[in-house]
């Protein structure tokens, strides 16, 4: 092995997280349905977005948009949208969070992507274009943001498990954003676990070609 792959070896090597951190992102993360009744401070949502925002996204987009609901009278606007065996656990959470995507995320890349002059107007002209890439990446960046919230002390709680129209007419009457996906954010209480599932080993799920 020459210097150079050495280096880069030592690089790597540098750079990856220790197990213990790969534990709460990943191995031992769960998704929790029962909450401890500890609130989560605003400066704490604020910190993980300031986290999440980094990861990427198609054009620098940036199409997810965040609604941080943190009351009971908030998550009661939510509760009526839920299928029954998710209302519980939403109402109980500290926070529950819509992830949604702004359908005109595009008018933001002259900000975002200043130097494609072109692409505002690539995507003004081909809805098709833009609900697909507002959706794909508003759901990465939702990813991001568990990651984040998990990384900073915090257990979540996604879901699907609802009527979307009824979402977007209760939130978005606007019909700007529309929700991608929920999820309930908070200290996760063990005792609410299911045990955990397993999930496909590398040879049923990937091909390397």
């Amino acid at each position: 092995m020459n210097h150079a792959t050495l280096a880069l070896a030592d690089r790597v090597t540098d750079r990856r997280l220790d197990d213990a951190a790969l534990d709460v992102l990943f191995r031992e993360a769960r998704t929790h349905n029962a909450w401890s009744t500890d609130a989560v401070p605003l400066a704490r949502l604020r910190d993980i977005y300031e986290l999440m925002k980094w990861g990427p996204t198609s054009v620098n987009g940036n199409p997810a948009r965040l609604v941080f609901l943190t009351s009971d009278r908030a998550k009661a606007r939510l509760l009526p949208a839920l299928m029954p065996r998710n209302v519980d656990k939403t109402r109980t959470a500290p926070v529950v969070v819509i992830v949604a995507y702004d359908t005109a995320f595009h008018q933001q890349l002259p900000h975002l992507l200043p130097h494609a002059v072109d692409a505002p107007a690539m995507f003004a002209n081909n809805p098709e274009l833009t609900r697909e890439t507002a959706e794909r990446n508003s759901a990465l960046q939702g990813a991001y943001f568990m990651l984040a919230a998990r990384a900073l002390g915090l257990d979540c709680g996604p879901m699907s498990g609802f009527d979307a129209a009824a979402v977007n007419r209760e939130f978005f009457p606007d019909g700007r954003w529309k929700v991608n996906f929920l999820c309930n954010l908070g200290y996760g209480d063990p005792s609410g676990l299911f045990p955990r599932s397993p999930r496909l080993d590398f040879e049923t799920a990937c091909r390397v070609i």
